[in-house]
């Protein structure tokens, strides 16, 4: 089933050698660097009945090539492209870097009345939750501040558009899902609804003979049902029979979240869904957990800028950015990818405290998305990698469009090693046989615990790219693509993880492979 692993199709151009559409505007690359790929590599491929035209891997180790496979073809990387959104990050925006969160108003306080509006204002903050956004609330109780006499304002200007959401059709057939949430610069609990949803036995014993199902958080005037019916089913196959939920509304200006579908007798299972649109969200949050805390606020919520003048009443600031890009790389967070890539495009740090997110007003005529890959081209050009044929759409790699070559990869890669940066760099990466999407990977190779490597997996596509030290310790480069509709069932990552295998049991015999020419400037390729 698609909506768990966010396995998506890909258009035929995609999956052929051919580039994709966008990439082909690009200029021509020069002439494909290939060699020969190892025996476990091709016994693998030829297994899967896949083509070795399908496949775009380079291995380098230190200053040599040990392989390169139309390393220069550009393919679609899936989610190894967080390591371009990871790296650039941790090198443009710094290593203490934080998202921030600000309840700001021009209005007076007098008595326990805030005469006035109440501004929420976004600065992608990761970690904004129901729990964080209390605390802020709790900030002005303390204040002395009882009722808000005003509107609500949620700003979310910091990135353009503020709503990149509205209007876009859904990328698959689970829009609900959380990989499929689109983020803002106001993002809170990233949009979900937690949902607790059990067939268990009646408390008196008896069998249940309804699903019965509880959410989180609980939201002003929203409430959850279902109509989904009991069948015999193995609990853990549950996602079988379920349905596109709806948020249907009620008298009185209320929400009625329903599931749809069939759930097995006898079973617990949580699920997490975006359903509800993200100001009503935000706004029947805030009203809630207002009024929790015994407060009241007389206006309603609008979206709109922070007014100039308007004082900081309450704030909240995200954990420093290499914790984030470690809740991205290890787990392949989609939706926290794309927050951190449009940031990149929205923020800098502060010239001295460094943590501060402050707007870059340059270029506002531009969309945030198109700023953010301004910024990652020029830092690959200014690192000599030619990003000829590299096509970046949100940063995460849950695109149709995305391409990259090995050797640009690899340049990348090659970069983090020499960055500042590179323990933060690495320790957000999976490793193999341990942890993050490479924990069920490798136990049997040389590879397990030492390899560092970022997975990509969707329906036609499965990548690799990071460092797998060798027989001898010395840090190998490696980056794979394997593109094709034959890489499911595991297919594509046994092909994957034969080169991994072999990478990890190379010895200090000289490659037989010998250097080949960089695309970019003609030297032998580093």
């Amino acid at each position: 089933m698609l909506r768990r692993h966010a396995l998506t199709l890909l258009s035929a151009a995609l999956l052929g050698i051919g580039m994709p559409a966008a990439a082909q505007l690009q200029p021509s690359p020069p002439a494909s660097m290939t060699a020969a790929l190892p025996v476990p590599v091709t016994d693998a491929l030829r297994a899967a009945a896949i083509p070795e035209d399908a496949v775009s891997a380079l291995v380098l180790r230190g200053d040599k090539t040990v392989l390169s496979h139309l390393a220069d073809h550009p393919l679609h990387p899936a989610s190894t492209m967080k390591l371009v959104t990871t790296l650039v990050a941790l090198e443009q925006l710094g290593p203490v870097f934080r998202g921030r969160t600000e309840m700001r108003t021009t209005g007076q306080v007098k008595g326990d009345v805030l005469h006035g509006d109440l501004v929420l204002r976004g600065g992608a903050d990761v970690d904004l939750s129901t729990e964080t956004l209390t605390t802020m609330l709790r900030a002005l109780r303390y204040q002395g501040i009882r009722r808000i006499d005003g509107n609500l304002i949620v700003d979310r200007t910091l990135f353009n558009p503020a709503r990149a959401d509205v209007g876009v059709p859904p990328f698959d057939e689970s829009p609900e899902a959380y990989y499929n949430a689109i983020p803002d610069a106001l993002f809170v609990n990233r949009n979900m609804l937690q949902l607790d949803i059990r067939s268990t036995p009646r408390p008196d014993g008896k069998p249940a003979t309804r699903v019965r199902v509880a959410m989180q958080p609980e939201l002003d005037g929203v409430t959850v049902d279902t109509d989904m019916k009991l069948i015999d089913a193995d609990c853990a196959t549950w996602e079988n029979g379920w349905k596109l939920p709806e948020a249907l509304p009620r008298p009185g200006g209320g929400i009625k979240v329903v599931l749809h579908g069939t759930f097995p007798k006898n079973c617990v299972a949580s699920e997490s869904i975006n359903v509800i649109d993200r100001q009503e969200y935000v706004a029947r949050l805030v009203r809630r957990q207002w009024k929790t805390l015994g407060g009241t606020i007389t206006g309603t919520a609008v979206e709109g800028a922070t007014p100039p003048g308007a004082r900081l009443l309450a704030e909240h600031v995200s954990r420093p950015l290499p914790e984030v890009i470690r809740d991205i790389n290890k787990p392949s967070d989609n939706t926290l990818a794309r927050l951190l890539f449009l940031s990149l495009g929205a923020l800098e740090p502060d010239p001295v405290l460094g943590s501060h997110p402050q707007p870059n007003t340059s270029g506002t005529t531009l969309t945030t998305l198109a700023r953010s890959e301004a910024v990652v081209r020029a830092w690959m050009r200014t690192h000599g990698i030619d990003d000829t044929g590299f096509v970046v759409e949100n940063g995460s790699g849950l695109s149709r469009i995305e391409s990259i070559t090995p050797v640009q990869m690899a340049g990348l890669l090659q970069a983090g090693l020499r960055s500042n940066w590179a323990p933060e760099l690495q320790a957000s990466m999976p490793i193999a046989a341990v942890d993050g999407t490479m924990r069920r990977r490798l136990h049997d190779s040389p590879a397990a615990s030492r390899a560092r490597l970022k997975t990509g997996t969707l329906s036609n596509v499965v990548a690799l790219a990071g460092y797998v030290p060798d027989a001898d310790g010395r840090q190998c480069v490696l980056v794979a693509f394997v593109n094709s509709d034959r890489v499911g069932n595991g297919r594509g990552r046994a092909v994957l993880d034969a080169l991994v295998n072999w990478v990890a049991r190379l010895d200090g015999t000289p490659s037989a492979v010998p250097a080949v020419t960089n695309s970019a400037n003609g030297a032998a390729t580093p």
